[in-house]
């Protein structure tokens, strides 16, 4: 293909994307998306404003280290890690959380992740883009959290991977679904203490032989629903810089308010 054929086809998709673009934004002034949390007419951000209100989306300052938000900004001297992760540092190297996982929030993840209501999906992309939009920066590929195949089964869909998907895309950034893989079929995190946690998933990831090909030296943006502990985060980014991936960082929809002070 020489430079002038490459020009055309570039000019090609762009005309084509702004016409998709603004077929879009005509259909909505005709018919209005309706809300996910409601059969209310709503703007393409997806949530009606009273849902929007409740919300405690997390902004800076965070902690880098496990995107817990500062009760106040410190400043330019200020430590950029919490207490707790100065003093113990997760698996994955910095993370990012769109919001915090609280009455507001868990109703909409819960509809998305066992209510099969993949329209939740371009949704919380849209969330963590914007959360993580300096690991973003930095990323030289996103890959899922993966389930283990008899839940993927039972659930039909990765809710990690369908995140994943439209975030890389957005962002240019390579995709890498398969790299990583659930060996073991773990027993459900829920009601397990952190030490329980981290011995659950502690062997339950590994890294495919084209995984390792993809990933080696590499910088990895993993996509989690939710961080409770951080130990699936950090079981599945110990087998990804074991594998030779360069680092590992972690971007979730939400994370849970005080998530070192759960029971040990």
């Amino acid at each position: 293909m020489d430079a002038q054929d490459g020009v055309w086809r570039a000019t090609w998709k762009g005309a084509s994307r702004r016409a998709r673009d603004l077929g879009r934004s005509a259909a909505d002034l005709i018919l209005p998306p309706l809300a996910h949390d409601s059969r209310e007419a709503t703007a393409a951000a997806g949530l009606t404003p009273d849902a929007w209100s409740r919300i405690a989306f997390l902004e800076a300052p965070v902690c880098d280290g496990c995107g817990a938000a500062f009760e106040y900004d410190g400043g330019a001297f200020a430590q950029d890690r919490c207490a707790a992760c100065l003093a113990q540092p997760y698996g994955f190297h910095r993370a990012r959380a769109a919001c915090v996982y609280d009455d507001a929030s868990r109703g909409l993840i819960l509809r998305y992740k066992h209510g099969d209501q993949q329209q939740f999906a371009p949704l919380f992309a849209r969330w963590i883009g914007r959360a993580a939009a300096d690991l973003l920066g930095e990323a030289d590929v996103i890959a899922p959290v993966p389930l283990h195949p008899f839940r993927l089964l039972s659930r039909r869909f990765n809710q990690a991977a369908e995140i994943a998907r439209p975030l890389a895309r957005t962002a240019g950034l390579d995709y890498v679904p398969d790299a990583l893989v659930r060996i073991v079929r773990t027993d459900s995190q829920g009601g397990k203490s952190r030490r329980g946690r981290r011995l659950n998933v502690k062997k339950a990831f590994a890294v495919t032989e084209a995984g390792r090909r993809r990933i080696k030296g590499r910088r990895i943006l993993l996509v989690d629903d939710v961080l409770t502990t951080g130990a699936t985060g950090e079981a599945c980014a110990r087998a990804l810089v074991d594998a030779g991936a360069r680092a590992v960082d972690l971007a979730v929809i939400a994370r849970v308010k005080n998530a070192r002070q759960l029971i040990i």
